[in-house]
């Protein structure tokens, strides 16, 4: 059945898809005065199951044009959107259908639900090498300035993007990132009163501070009343931040202040902590001792090797669980330190505090 003159169309894509019908309406003409032609201009309304569903959705495209249901394209549909457009200007995009196929874990996503931590996660267990991920990241840039041409997302929605790191994502020898589990969260609520060390597992998860950054913390940078403190030697530029104190984790603080130390978190004799001190002979230990770390034996290995979480997992958990809160991630972002932080923004960084502080308390 053919359909009324500039009603639109609908056509089968060719290869295998998930939704291969495609629903589209010209829009205008593109004029090509060498060639003495003409060109028509495409809308795509969106990629349907069936041809049925496609009709449908073409005729309530007709029926009010403005009212695309933006909020529920996903992250599939935008990629079938933008390649049609984008693949007609290129010779080779056999690269970009990869980098889409690596991104399996977004298709079936709401495009404007998908956050910063999404697509690291994402980035992180690919597996993929260096030049790969490169490509990934380029996919999902250009899909995003797609969507913020087409008003499915906001402008500043686009900064995302450049947040995602794969300077160690898909490296062989890199450690598998793992967040706590909820269980695993709670098990070490009902285990801290068992090992004080417990609790720096705990106040690790709820600040999202590196480990570092945490053992190298001074009791002259800690603000318990107002429920903040000072990181000011980090990593990252922008990890020199003010970290809020969720009001579940102030109790281990206020214990932890209480020792005959300069720095916060210390060891049994009250000094301050070196990082492989700790991780061998308080992390570890731990880990193993609540079944989340095991010792295996490894053949190139003389000695057994520990796996299992590791303290950059709590970085992750807290993201994680602030993330699953709807936390808006710009400030995320601040709490952690994230790469890419503006440092401009890092100067008033005092008057969000109390967004950061309602922001922590939800996790």
């Amino acid at each position: 059945m053919k359909l009324p003159n500039k009603y639109g169309s609908v056509y089968k894509l060719s290869g295998k898809r998930r939704n291969p019908w495609a629903a589209r309406k010209t829009v205008g003409w593109k004029q090509i005065p060498e060639k003495k032609k003409s060109y028509p201009i495409y809308k795509f309304i969106g990629y349907y199951a069936t041809r049925a569903e496609a009709l449908q959705a073409l005729a309530s495209y007709n029926e009010d044009p403005y009212d695309l249901h933006l909020d529920t394209i996903t992250f599939e549909e935008v990629y079938e959107k933008w390649s049609a457009i984008h693949y007609e200007t290129i010779k080779d995009c056999n690269g970009y259908k990869a980098a889409f196929k690596t991104s399996e874990p977004l298709h079936d996503m709401k495009f404007v639900e998908i956050k910063l931590d999404h697509l690291q996660q994402c980035a992180d267990e690919s597996g993929k090498n260096t030049p790969t991920l490169k490509t990934l990241k380029n996919l999902w840039g250009l899909m995003w300035d797609y969507a913020v041409i087409h008003e499915i997302v906001t402008p500043d929605k686009r900064d995302i993007i450049k947040y995602v790191d794969i300077n160690k994502a898909g490296n062989p020898n890199a450690y598998n990132r793992k967040p706590f589990s909820k269980k695993e969260v709670k098990m070490l609520w009902d285990a801290q009163e068992s090992n004080e060390y417990l609790s720096v597992v705990l106040i690790l998860i709820y600040t999202g501070v590196r480990i570092g950054e945490l053992l190298d913390l001074e009791k002259k940078d800690i603000h318990l009343d107002e429920r903040w403190f000072y990181v000011k030697e980090s990593k990252t530029e922008s990890g020199i931040r003010e970290v809020p104190i969720a009001e579940k984790v102030v109790p281990f603080f206020e214990y932890w202040m209480k020792k005959d130390c300069d720095h916060l978190i210390c060891t049994p004799d009250e000094q301050p902590f070196k990082y492989r001190n700790y991780y061998d002979s308080y992390w570890i230990p731990l880990m193993l001792q609540l079944n989340m770390g095991k010792h295996v034996i490894k053949e190139d290995k003389k000695e057994p090797v520990y796996e299992g979480h590791r303290p950059h997992d709590t970085r992750h958990t807290c993201v994680s669980l602030l993330t699953e809160k709807k936390v808006d991630e710009r400030i995320i972002q601040k709490i952690v330190g994230h790469k890419g932080q503006n440092v401009t923004q890092a100067v008033y960084t005092h008057l969000e505090l109390p967004i950061k502080l309602e922001a922590i308390n939800l996790i």
